[in-house]
């Protein structure tokens, strides 16, 4: 199995996230890994989605019939990176033991990104157009889906893309638009077809809504829940996400 690129680069600067695959395996469920690992329910959920979405294949899938509930595995090339985190783990304790300053740590933590948007999806780009002083950069994601993004034209030379370039598309939950079937769907807006896999209420404020790519990636939206009556979605209901290339950044490992 050969890693993204981005996902390659995930591993290196985010172990945290990779350790809960470790958890996973060792608990068999995302309710007993969450706890285990001490963080919340819905923390791990972002976690397992984010890299889902920037391998090519999923690396957790669900099973029937796990531990504490809601069962939950590694795929093959979950295991695969589980094996690499762990010989890391090894390589990390090398590097500390080199490093010559306390400076160099922080300078290496210094370039690390990490970002607000909680839906970061990895793709290749397929096409840029420019129109004026902006360009309109098309992404290929797994499953044959695609997505545009305008940016910059001083932007696309920055991050120095061209065609073929990996890159990593981040959009917030609150840019997303959710559209039930039959719905009018606005041509200069992407549009990506799914089902929604989870709705988590809250008391106050918008519910937030899990959706299921056909290329197994995962998008969060937040709406509220007068939204979702009006369109009547629910859980296993088929939906349009929309949104405009405006609110779509882009993304590339340094």
């Amino acid at each position: 199995m050969h890693l993204p690129t981005l996902l390659a680069q995930h591993i290196v600067r985010r172990p945290q996230r990779i350790a809960l695959l470790q958890h996973i395996a060792e608990q068999g469920s995302i309710t007993a890994a969450a706890k285990s690992a001490g963080i919340s329910y819905k923390a791990a959920w972002d976690a397992i989605d984010e890299l889902n979405n920037l391998a090519q294949t999923p690396l957790v899938e669900r099973s029937i019939g796990g531990k504490g509930g809601g069962g939950a595995r590694l795929s093959l090339a979950g295991e695969r990176v589980l094996r690499l985190y762990q010989r890391l783990q090894i390589l990390q304790s090398q590097v500390l033991d080199a490093a010559e300053d306390s400076e160099d740590l922080d300078l290496l933590g210094r370039l690390m990104l990490r970002t607000s948007a909680r839906n970061q999806l990895h793709g290749t780009v397929i096409a840029i157009h420019g129109h004026g002083h902006n360009d309109l950069v098309q992404l290929e994601l797994p499953g044959g889906l695609t997505l545009h993004a305008q940016i910059t034209r001083d932007s696309t030379q920055r991050l120095e893309l061209a065609i073929g370039s990996p890159a990593v598309a981040l959009i917030k939950a609150g840019w997303l638009q959710l559209m039930g079937a039959g719905q009018p769907e606005s041509p200069e807006h992407n549009q990506l077809g799914g089902q929604i896999e989870q709705i988590l209420h809250t008391d106050n404020g918008p519910s937030e809504v899990r959706i299921s790519l056909p290329s197994g990636q995962t998008l969060c939206a937040l709406t509220e829940p007068q939204h979702l009556d009006t369109q009547g979605l629910g859980v296993g209901s088929a939906v349009s996400v929309q949104f405009p290339p405006s609110l779509v950044l882009l993304g590339t490992a340094l």
